[in-house]
């Protein structure tokens, strides 16, 4: 079966083509370059892990209820709606909600691979270009990761969102070579790590949470990657360069605000026209989603101020958004905890294992200890 075969609504075309504009960078400057940067590059070939083997692919999900959360944290939960349906619709409801989730995490990520083989490509200093080679390679793990959980423990996967598409189609077409970055490493990445960052916290399977802990391990050096070579960067620009930006992550934040609605997961449920609106009008309306929002953009406001574009128009947006008071989030220590909880994970699964090699060694001593 194919990707294609799984899609919920069908994709428009087998392929989409991107026009890019920009040129390809080389550069005869091989000296060693930023300390940081080379410390990050260092840090991202260490970390390099291999899905089929880090993760345990035995472990059976349950396609209706794929993170184990309560209906509570479902938009249209305890609403008129809600209340119509019967039980196997509900139990569409929160597969469909979670294809939806993994399957704009997948097509993220391979934006992004495509997106850090880009910046490889334009980008003129070498410590990044190899950076960024890491994070292609990243990127690539996590879009196989996510594809084998839809298509071997979801079963159904919805095409990209027109408005997810329409940030990438803007990051990738602008010839200007910090736009990647901005697009992807600041406001794609930082949305995607957050929201993987939530799921991985309230989730209480043991899949989707390795695979959100895994992935974020990796997102967290890849933010770190933007913010380390744009600060650089935006520090030689004009105040008309900076506005550009600033234009784009404002356009950009709202896209990305909106792409969180999902419509095309609520037309595809079987409801009435009225009843879509119905659904749409509880997911503005929830204060579970309202949270939602606001954490995915725990990432993105900081890491947009500490690059230095914080005009006071931008924190006029960030204010029409709810999420301004993010502004205070402290990346550094969010970035520690990620590693650390990937680690913590390794560390009880392989425990677990180890005791669970022992018991059986003493049980078949113990066996042979009573056969002699």
């Amino acid at each position: 079966m194919t990707t294609h075969d799984l899609y919920t609504i069908p994709a428009e075309l087998s392929t989409w083509d991107v026009d890019m504009a920009g040129s390809a960078r080389f550069t005869w400057e091989y000296d060693e370059g930023r300390d940081r940067m080379l410390a990050l590059y260092q840090k991202g070939k260490d970390k390099q892990w291999d899905s089929t083997k880090r993760i345990d692919w035995d472990i059976e999900v349950d396609p209706y209820d794929v993170l184990g959360l309560p209906d509570q944290f479902l938009a249209i939960h305890d609403t008129p709606l809600w209340h119509r349906m019967d039980e196997r619709t509900r139990k569409e409801v929160r597969r469909h909600t979670a294809s939806w989730q993994f399957s704009q995490f997948l097509h993220g990520e391979q934006g992004a691979m495509i997106c850090s083989a880009r910046i490889v490509e334009s980008v003129p200093d070498l410590d990044a270009k190899f950076y960024a080679a890491t994070q292609t390679m990243d990127e690539a793990r996590h879009a196989e990761t996510y594809a084998r959980f839809l298509q071997e423990k979801v079963g159904l996967a919805y095409p990209i969102n027109p408005h997810l598409k329409s940030l990438l189609d803007s990051t990738l077409s602008d010839s200007r070579w910090d736009m990647p970055y901005l697009g992807m490493q600041v406001l794609i990445e930082g949305l995607a790590l957050a929201a993987f960052g939530v799921l991985r916290d309230i989730t209480s399977k043991p899949l989707p949470k390795q695979i959100l802990a895994y992935v974020m391990q990796d997102e967290a050096r890849h933010v770190a990657f933007g913010r380390m070579a744009l600060r650089d960067h935006y520090r030689q620009l004009s105040e008309a360069e900076l506005r550009e930006r600033e234009d784009f992550v404002i356009e950009g934040c709202y896209l990305m605000r909106d792409r969180l609605r999902g419509r095309e997961q609520w037309e595809n449920l079987g409801l009435s026209p009225a009843e879509v609106d119905e659904a749409m009008t509880a997911v503005d309306e929830s204060e579970y989603l309202r949270l939602f929002r606001s954490l995915l953009f725990s990432r993105i406001v900081p890491c947009v101020k500490d690059i230095g574009l914080w005009s006071e128009r931008l924190r006029n947006a960030y204010a029409d958004m709810g999420v301004l008071e993010m502004a205070g989030q402290n990346l550094e220590a969010l970035m520690r905890q990620d590693e650390e909880i990937a680690d913590k994970i390794d560390a009880e699964r392989f425990a677990t294992e180890e005791a669970e090699r022992a018991a059986e060694v003493a049980e078949t001593i113990a066996l042979g200890e009573t056969a002699s």
